[in-house]
């Protein structure tokens, strides 16, 4: 697939998750607890420590990582050379934080939030696409 496709598809999918933490930041910022529909344990996770670096909700990072993914990837589809590279090293590091938080999730915390884990979702697809978009673009 052409690489200019798959950075259209990256920055779709970084909507979803823009999307997906702006909401969980504005319930955080409001004091309003999370409802989980498909699994119970939102509250649990979202309450946890683990839900603010340093006094900022990680939905609110997570907001600014999922629009750096978006504008990079926009970039990347306009044929900006370098922007493919920091779009592939932006969404590895939100990959490597996604796996800790999982096990955050699973080990230590021992609930599990489904906007968490739409979020989880989404940077495995961005980071799919980003790969398969590195590839496509040394071949082209």
């Amino acid at each position: 697939m052409k690489a200019t496709k798959l950075y259209i598809a990256m920055a779709l999918v970084a909507l979803a998750g823009l999307a997906d933490a702006i909401y969980l930041t504005v319930q955080h910022l409001t004091g309003q607890s999370v409802r989980c529909t498909v699994i119970s344990g939102c509250s649990e996770v979202l309450s946890s420590p683990y839900s603010s670096f340093n006094g900022v909700p990680l939905a609110l990072i997570g907001a600014a990582a999922y629009f750096a993914a978006f504008s990079l990837a926009t970039l990347a589809a306009f044929g900006y050379p370098l922007v493919g590279k920091l779009l592939l090293i932006l969404v590895g590091l939100m990959f490597l934080t996604t796996l800790w938080l999982i096990y955050l999730q699973a080990i230590v915390i021992g609930h599990f939030c489904q906007f968490c884990l739409l979020s989880a979702a989404v940077t495995t697809i961005l980071t799919v696409l980003a790969v398969l978009a590195s590839r496509a673009r040394q071949t082209s």
